[in-house]
C-alpha cells in the first residue's frame, strides 16, 4: 500500500515537471536585425563632361634631304632634345658653296655692265637732247640698259637659289624637340632622284602636348543648352581648365586647357572633335597614350549616398531605404558622377529618405529592422 502510494506521488510530480518545461519553451520571434541608416548628403557638386582621348605632339616633322649629295656630318645623339635652328645633319657642302660662289661672281659682274650700261644710256639721252646723237643710239643704249637690268635680276636670283641650296646642305632643327634614331649612315648618298625624298630622322616636340577626344552629338546638345541659358557661345569655353589622367593614374593630375573645338560633328561617326594642350617640361606625357579627360562645366545642388549603399539587378540600380515603420523598402534609383566615396542619386530618392548603409545582408524588402542613425559624409 506504501509503495502504491509512493508511485502515485512520484507521477504527480513528474506531471507537473513537464507541465512546467512546456509553459518554457513558448516560441518567441527574435529581435528585428539592427541595421544602420543615414539620410542623403545634399550639397553642391561639379558637373563635368568625361571622355577618353589620346596624346598627341603639337608639332611632328621627317627631316628629309632636299639636296642630293653624300651624308658629311650627323651631329646629334639619337633621341637627344635639341634647340630650334640646331644642325643635324650635313650633305656635302662643297659643291654648293662653289656654286653659290660663282653666283654671287656672276651678280657682281651684272651690276658692273648695268652701270656701263645706265652711263652709256644717260651720255644718249643728253647727246639726243641737243640733237647730237640719232634716235637708233638711244634706242640701242635703252635696250642695253634694259638687257643689263634683266640680267642682274636674273643673276640676284640665281644667287639667292645658290644661297638657299647652300643652307639645305645643312639640315637644322625646324623647332626645339626631340629627335628620333638616325635613319642614314655617315658616307651614305642621300637625296636623289626618287620619287620619294630620304628621310634622314624625325624630330617631335613634346612641351607643350596635345590631348585629342571627342563628344557625342548628346553630348554636345546637353552642353549647348548649358551654354544657352547662360547666355554664352562654345567659344567661351576655349580657355577652361582640363583635367587629364593616363591608364595607370589615380584621378586626373595632369592639368592643361581647352584650346580648340571643331565646327562641325562629323556625320561619320556623330562626334565633335575637341582638343587641348598640357604643359610637358618633364616629359612624362608622349605622343600616342591613351588619356581620360574631364572638363568641369558648372556647378548644381545634387543628392549623394555612400557609393556601398548602392546595389543593381537586373532593373538597374537601387538603395534599400527604411519607412516610417521600420519596415525595408528597395528604391529604384537612377546614378550619376561619383565624388569621393559618395555617389550622386539623380532620381529616386527624397532628403528626408532613411537609407541603408551598413548591415545590408540584414535588410531584407518587406522586413522590419531595427535602425540605427548616423550622419553621411563626403569624406
Amino acid at each position: 500500500m506504501l509503495g502504491r502510494l509512493n508511485w502515485q506521488m512520484g507521477g504527480l510530480v513528474a506531471l507537473g515537471v513537464l507541465a512546467a518545461c512546456g509553459q518554457n519553451n513558448t516560441y518567441q520571434a527574435p529581435p528585428p536585425p539592427q541595421v544602420t541608416v543615414a539620410k542623403p548628403v545634399e550639397q553642391k557638386i561639379t558637373r563635368y563632361f568625361e571622355a577618353t582621348g589620346n596624346t598627341a605632339a603639337v608639332n611632328s616633322a621627317d627631316l628629309v634631304a632636299r639636296v642630293p649629295g653624300f651624308i658629311q656630318e650627323i651631329n646629334y645623339q639619337d633621341g637627344a632634345q635639341v634647340k630650334k635652328g640646331t644642325v643635324l645633319f650635313t650633305i656635302e657642302p662643297g659643291p654648293y658653296g662653289l656654286k653659290m660662289d660663282q653666283a654671287k661672281s656672276a651678280q657682281t659682274g651684272a651690276e658692273a655692265a648695268l652701270k656701263q650700261a645706265e652711263a652709256a644710256y644717260e651720255r644718249q639721252k643728253d647727246l639726243i637732247s641737243r640733237q647730237v646723237s640719232t634716235q637708233a643710239q638711244f634706242d640701242q643704249a635703252l635696250a642695253s640698259r634694259d638687257s643689263a637690268q634683266s640680267n642682274l635680276d636674273q643673276a640676284k636670283v640665281n644667287t639667292q637659289l645658290a644661297v638657299i641650296n647652300n643652307d639645305y646642305a645643312h639640315v637644322s632643327a625646324p623647332f626645339d624637340g626631340v629627335v628620333t634614331a638616325r635613319q642614314v649612315s655617315i658616307g651614305e648618298y642621300v637625296g636623289g632622284s626618287g620619287s620619294a625624298p630620304t628621310v634622314l630622322a624625325t624630330i617631335v616636340q613634346l612641351d607643350p602636348i596635345w590631348v585629342n577626344f571627342t563628344a557625342s552629338e548628346r553630348d554636345v546638345l546637353r552642353v549647348r543648352d548649358m551654354l544657352y541659358k547662360r547666355h554664352q557661345r562654345a567659344a567661351d569655353l576655349l580657355g577652361t581648365e582640363v583635367d587629364v589622367g593616363l591608364q595607370t593614374d589615380t584621378g586626373y593630375p595632369h592639368k592643361g586647357k581647352l584650346d580648340y573645338i571643331a565646327p562641325q560633328v562629323s556625320q561619320g561617326t556623330g562626334t565633335l572633335a575637341a582638343r587641348a594642350v598640357l604643359p610637358n617640361e618633364s616629359r612624362l606625357l608622349l605622343p600616342g597614350f591613351f588619356a581620360r579627360v574631364r572638363v568641369p562645366l558648372e556647378e548644381t545642388p545634387a543628392v549623394l549616398v555612400p557609393t556601398v549603399a548602392l546595389g543593381s539587378d537586373q532593373a538597374g540600380r537601387y538603395v534599400l531605404t527604411v519607412n516610417g515603420e521600420n519596415t525595408v523598402e528597395q528604391r529604384k534609383v537612377e546614378v550619376g558622377p561619383v565624388v569621393g566615396e559618395m555617389t550622386v542619386i539623380e532620381s529616386g530618392l527624397k532628403p528626408e529618405d532613411r537609407v541603408v548603409v551598413s548591415g545590408l545582408l540584414r535588410a531584407i524588402p518587406g522586413q522590419k529592422v531595427d535602425p540605427k542613425t548616423q550622419t553621411a559624409s563626403t569624406k
